[in-house]
């Protein structure tokens, strides 16, 4: 006897309705109001990528300029990555990772751990522990963080330092060190309570402040609390250099020297979020280089496997891993995910790093920063625009109804950013403001037709946003 499992009929090329009426009657879908979907904020069916255009079910073409969610980084269906992937999953599509062992992962964690920064006055990061995505590495590394002490006897470092306007993901323990209020909010009796200090983000800089002396000022007050409560801090966890959903909010690198002396200071581990700005996004490999800094953790995801399949990991320090090594095994961290190490994954993400071995990827992205800041000037002479910044390839433009004094929009901030990618849509980009910040993250191969479209379509959007009624 067969299950009565139903053959969901293939959609013909261009039945946009049909697709969204099956859609909308069984798909959840993130980061979202539902009933907008069924309005003003329409669903579109994407049927496929190629470089960095996305193609809908309807025949028109989108610029990916936020890189899916900031995860593609070499353009869609890249054939290298496609490749990769199909080879392994013809070979071993998945195994157990507690007491077992693969290629690809173990390439995987040689290869990172040779490119994990370093610094001459702290350990080098030599292990690593895989998630599946983002937030699951944030929640490895606060656990591991905070059982490291446990182990070593330090039982009263149980807190975590956070950074104002920081994000680091929706499980409950990168919520937790969060302090985006339209997510923490209701979920706040669930959460536990991190210590939040001043973001060293330069848009809170004082007349006549440089962006470095804002840093340090955060920093004394990092300081401050550290000297108050340090005993008790497991670790302080931060964006290096950019808070992404924060608002694209961009800090000066004297910031994170700053904090890696003021932790080794306390005994408080550092947990650098790479996993958004990591891979080349802020003009090195990793954003903790332009401050010649090593932390304790780093986690990863997003551009890890290229944008094609889920995959964090957490590099941690031999002192680290050594805080487990017990024959008590209720000493050893036993943490798991079903799909940790995943082989097709890992073969993914090694695909994705021999791109970035095959050629200067990182010089390139200088060159193509550069046009893109070339490209970006005139929309920063809009009247409602009080800043654009750049940090590498990520690029934000800060949306106010009034420039002289930078004022902000107070009214109907939603519908403006509704109004503002409707009208990059309509353009031809992909383009998700942050409140009152438009910005750009395109991949690393958009070329000269794309980056017209993109001016256009911001052009649009800022035009939109402003004139929102």
């Amino acid at each position: 006897m067969t299950q009565n499992i139903p053959i969901a009929p293939m959609l013909a090329e261009g039945d946009v309705d049909a697709f969204l009426a099956r859609d909308l009657a069984v798909v959840w879908h993130p980061c979202t109001q539902m009933r907008e979907h069924r309005g003003e904020l329409p669903l579109v069916p994407i049927r496929r990528g190629r470089g960095e255009w996305l193609e809908g079910l309807d025949g028109r073409r989108y610029l990916d300029a936020i890189s899916s969610w900031w995860t593609n980084l070499f353009g869609h269906a890249h054939p290298a990555i496609a490749a990769a992937i199909g080879t392994q999953a013809a070979e071993l599509e998945h195994v157990i990772y507690a007491g077992f062992a693969h290629e690809p992962g173990l390439r995987l964690a040689e290869r990172l751990v040779a490119i994990a920064p370093r610094s001459t006055t702290h350990p080098p990061l030599s292990r690593v522990f895989y998630g599946e995505n983002g937030s699951a590495a944030i929640e490895i590394a606060l656990k591991m963080s905070f059982h490291a002490h446990q182990n070593r006897g330090d039982a009263q470092r149980t807190r975590f330092i956070a950074l104002q306007n920081g994000y680091h993901g929706e499980t409950l323990g990168a919520l937790a060190v969060s302090d985006i209020p339209l997510f923490r909010r209701i979920y706040a009796p669930l959460l536990m309570e991190p210590l939040f200090v001043p973001s060293p983000d330069a848009w809170n800089a004082g007349p006549g402040e440089t962006a470095e002396a804002c840093a340090l000022r955060a920093a004394a007050a990092l300081a401050t609390t550290l000297e108050r409560e340090g005993g008790r801090i497991a670790a302080l966890v931060l964006e290096p250099l950019v808070q992404c959903a924060g608002g694209m909010r961009m800090h000066h690198p004297a910031y994170l020297a700053e904090a890696r002396r003021l932790c080794d200071a306390h005994g408080v581990h550092l947990i650098a979020d790479e996993i958004a700005v990591g891979f080349g996004r802020t003009g090195t490999l990793f954003a903790c280089e332009q401050a010649g800094i090593a932390p304790d953790f780093l986690c990863v995801s997003k551009g890890l496997t290229g944008g094609s399949l889920p995959l964090s990991a957490v590099l941690t320090t031999e002192a680290v891993f050594e805080a487990f090594w017990s024959e008590d095994r209720t000493r050893g961290f036993l943490h798991s995910h079903s799909y940790t190490g995943n082989p097709v994954a890992c073969a993914a993400a090694n695909a994705t790093l021999d791109l970035f071995a095959r050629r200067d990827v990182i010089a390139d992205n200088r060159a193509l920063a550069a046009r893109l800041a070339a490209a970006a000037a005139p929309l920063a002479e809009h009247p409602n625009v009080a800043e654009l910044r750049q940090a590498g390839m990520i690029l934000a433009f800060e949306l106010v109804e009034d420039r002289s004094t930078r004022r902000a929009f107070a009214d109907h901030p939603r519908r403006r950013t509704l109004a503002a990618y409707r009208a990059a849509l309509e353009a031809g980009a992909v383009l998700r403001p942050l409140g009152n910040v438009l910005y750009w993250m395109p991949p690393y191969c958009i070329g000269d037709e794309a980056i017209d479209t993109l001016v256009r379509a911001s052009r649009a959007a800022l035009e939109a946003y402003a004139g929102c009624e």
